[in-house]
């Protein structure tokens, strides 16, 4: 069914005429009644749809339009006009974005069930949570019915969560339009059967961004590029990778005000993919699907996935793949698998932002599990090449919206079904030999691990997981003391709790060639490791005394320290320059932002006691963005007067700390003393793809002091060093023995065995501090904070 304009009725002095005919034959005066209601109905819902607005109204343009993007002001501003005419719609500012824009949804629906709301809302907040219903299954079951019967399915649309995926935000407003204006029967069937939770952007702040750095480039070679810095302030891309950690303010608005709100049953995420593959990916994920997902939810977003793909294909669409290219490992990504929804993923290709690309058939490229060039079982209809624009993406995309709005709309009582069963299966009493509960026991009263507790229960809780105080208690043998927590997976989010708090086991993947698959995204995501909290299973039933602990804010704690901090910031964005930021802001560390020119401008020693480059590619700190690809002022990287400044800064007593791959920049450029001794290995010999790794430490040295003998590290695409002279010191090593995985995946752990992770080297009068691991990580790794923020603190204690 591909995307129409809304259906129009027929005038009403026809019907008006037919009426008259009949009455004159002598059809019954109630039929002529019933005719003329029709009509009146008929020329009302006339009047309402020639008074919606239709995008263009607003905008000056139809969304899909080569080379044309929308502001948020004006996207704002067409939501507010629909809600106003439409009786269809509702409009709601949750908040504010982390920039200041407002943070909105359209919930869109029939007018009587709009009217109905609270009573919705209390029905999915029942069924989320069948103990509400009942003490017995029968009894649960029974009450569960009665609501599946009055209730609606409820779908959450969002959009644009990466900004450069322009396609969505601008479809936000055709999906609203046809659904706040169209009499189509499927379209008031869909309104009558579900409640629709439409967000224009998860990202508003970055809409600005592109645009403006769009039309900024539009009509110059530099037309259709990326803009040179972070499309959301803090996280770029990485902001779909805070769906557990509730690091950034978008992500905890759309958590604490619309799914832990509403409850979900499906939450369609419509994202763009890269131009060379296929025009469309759809559910069925990939292998692996993380464990903790329940087997609803595969089912779910299996079903839904295949219909869409279904029907599209028949209507005409081609390029449409599924099982292939992304996967349902981490939360990271998908909130709605552990709180009863599915999640349908739906990736469509790119073009140049808002600008046409023309693609040969011979530059489509494979991805994981389909080779755009062959028709397959997942891939069965190929897209033969050619010319592909902003309005080929906004007719896939909102092609696919209503036909998943139509499923959700014909089985709403299955979708309801599948849903209480969700939460059915996750209430129920575990049975000894099962995991039962975890339980966390209490950290000294003011101490960092205090803190970092503090900060994993409020996360926890953010998901909606039920924690308790406990008294003293005996579990599998061992006695807690009091004040110990206690989190029982017999609840509606234990599973929630369950995927951040146990090891991940990622499964060694090989293609055909016996090569290691690369995972879609990281492989662990063990959030009490990452913040060095200890939690323990239990899996015996066991009797303890409890209240139930509320949600509470953790306390924030600053870093004092007296040193100049500058963070290097390339032209080629950097996500984790990016967390660097936001980390350094979170604990009041003062910085200034440092870009290529002011590296090459020179007397940095003079201004700065730290310089923090964050990871990047060796590349791309020192060549920057080719000439010919980007406008002047952002061309080029550090060079080698960048490096000479740099060396002139340590040598005069200046601290520079290089994170991740940015250490292999360093160790090159700089001349230093050690050697990685992953670099140049294949993936068959060493692969660490977001796994993390247990070290010990030199307590000795001033970083580590204060920290316990063990910590771990966050290692992805990350180097391990070889100490080439007694230049350099080793902080933090890879154990000789012992167990050096802790979470994730890694292949070929002897080559990093006794190597080390964390180096100084002394270099005149300062330091080069070398972390071959990411210790600021995603917002998340608090267990390593401490490393950083004790570099940056010893900085200081060089100044003259």
């Amino acid at each position: 069914m591909n995307f129409r304009p809304s259906a129009h009725v027929a005038p009403v002095r026809s019907v008006g005429t037919r009426h008259a005919i009949a009455f004159r034959s002598g059809v019954h005066v109630a039929l002529f009644c019933l005719l003329c209601l029709c009509a009146a109905r008929a020329q009302s819902s006339t009047a309402v749809a020639r008074s919606v607005p239709a995008p263009e109204e607003v905008l000056g343009f139809h969304p899909g339009e080569d080379r044309k993007l929308a502001s948020w002001n004006q996207v704002i501003e067409y939501f507010r006009r629909l809600a106003a005419t439409s009786a269809r719609v509702r409009f709601e500012e949750l908040g504010k974005s982390t920039m200041g824009q407002p943070f909105v949804m359209a919930i869109i629906s029939a007018p009587e069930n709009l009217a109905r709301l609270d009573e919705f809302r209390r029905i999915q907040q029942q069924l989320a949570d069948p103990r509400l219903l009942g003490r017995d299954d029968q009894t649960r079951d029974r009450a569960a019915e009665e609501l599946i019967k009055r209730g609606r399915a409820v779908v959450l649309i969002t959009c644009a969560i990466h900004s450069t995926e322009v396609g969505s935000y601008l479809s936000s407003m055709l999906i609203a339009h046809r659904l706040a204006a169209s009499n189509e029967p499927e379209v008031l069937e869909t309104l009558r059967n579900t409640i629709i939770l439409l967000v224009p952007s998860l990202n508003p702040d970055g809409v600005d961004i592109v645009k403006d750095w769009y039309d900024r480039t539009l009509g110059t070679p530099y037309e259709g590029s990326n803009p040179p810095i972070l499309y959301h302030k803090y996280a770029g891309h990485d902001n779909n990778r805070d769906w557990y950690a509730f690091t950034q303010i978008e992500t905890r608005l759309t958590v604490d005000k619309i799914h832990n709100v509403w409850h979900p049953q499906i939450v369609h995420d419509i994202h763009q993919q890269g131009p060379y593959g296929s025009r469309l990916f759809l559910p069925p994920y990939m292998a692996p699907v993380e464990p903790n997902v329940p087997r609803q939810i595969v089912e779910g977003y299996t079903e839904l996935g295949l219909f869409v793909a279904r029907r599209m294909l028949e209507a005409g669409f081609r390029g449409i793949t599924w099982n292939s290219s992304y996967d349902a490992w981490t939360p990271a990504r998908a909130y709605s698998h552990y709180h009863g929804g599915v999640r349908i993923l739906s990736e469509t290709a790119s073009a140049r932002l808002a600008s046409p690309l023309t693609v040969k058939f011979e530059e489509l490229r494979s991805r994981d599990g389909y080779d755009p060039q062959k028709p397959s079982d997942n891939f069965p209809v190929v897209w033969p090449g050619g010319e592909w624009r902003l309005r080929d993406i906004t007719n896939y995309m909102t092609t696919a919206a209503f036909e998943l709005l139509h499923h959700a709309a014909l089985n709403r009582e299955g979708w309801l079904r599948r849903f209480y069963e969700i939460g059915k299966e996750a209430i129920r009493e575990r049975k000894a030999g099962e995991l039962f509960a975890f339980v966390i026991p209490p950290a000294p009263e003011r101490s960092a691990q205090a803190h970092r507790t503090e900060v994993l229960l409020d996360t926890l809780r953010r998901g909606g997981v039920e924690i308790e105080r406990a008294s003293s208690f005996v579990a599998d043998g061992t006695r807690y003391p009091n004040g110990t927590m206690v989190i029982r997976l017999a609840q509606p989010y234990g599973s929630f709790a369950k995927a951040l708090l146990e090891r991940q086991k990622y499964p060694d993947l090989r293609d055909a060639a016996g090569r290691p698959m690369q995972p879609y995204d990281v492989t662990a995501h063990t959030l009490s490791l990452l913040m060095g909290v200890e939690v323990r299973p239990v899996f015996h039933p066991f009797q303890y005394f409890a209240r139930k602990e509320s949600q509470r804010a953790p306390t924030s704690i600053k870093v004092n320290t007296r040193a100049r901090v500058a963070l290097y910031r390339s032209h080629v964005p950097s996500m984790d320059e990016g967390w660097t930021r936001w980390v350094l802001e979170q604990h009041g560390v003062s910085y200034a932002s440092l870009v290529d020119q002011g590296v090459r401008a020179g007397s940095l020693r003079a201004k700065f006691d730290a310089i923090i480059i964050p990871d990047h590619s060796p590349r791309a700190i020192f060549e920057g963005h080719r000439p010919g690809t980007m406008p002047p002022e952002y061309v080029g990287g550090l060079g080698e007067e960048g490096v000479r400044q740099l060396r002139e800064f340590v040598m005069q007593g200046g601290t520079l700390i290089c994170l991740n791959r940015a250490s292999d920049f360093a160790i090159e450029k700089l001349g230093l003393p050690v050697r990685d001794v992953t670099e140049g290995m294949k993936r068959e010999e060493f692969y660490v793809p977001g796994s993390i790794l247990r070290v010990t430490l030199d307590t000795t040295h001033p970083l580590a002091r204060e920290l316990g003998r063990e910590t771990i590290v966050w290692a992805e695409d990350s180097p391990a060093f070889e100490v080439l002279s007694d230049q350099a010191r080793i902080i933090a090593r890879y154990p000789t023995d012992g167990e050096l995985l802790l979470s994730g995946w890694l292949l070929g752990e002897q080559k990093i065995r006794g190597r080390a992770a964390l180096v100084e080297v002394r270099l005149g009068r300062g330091s080069v501090y070398l972390f071959g691991f990411r210790p600021q990580y995603r917002g998340q790794s608090l267990a390593t904070y401490p490393l950083l923020f004790n570099a940056i603190a010893a900085s200081a204690d060089g100044r003259s």
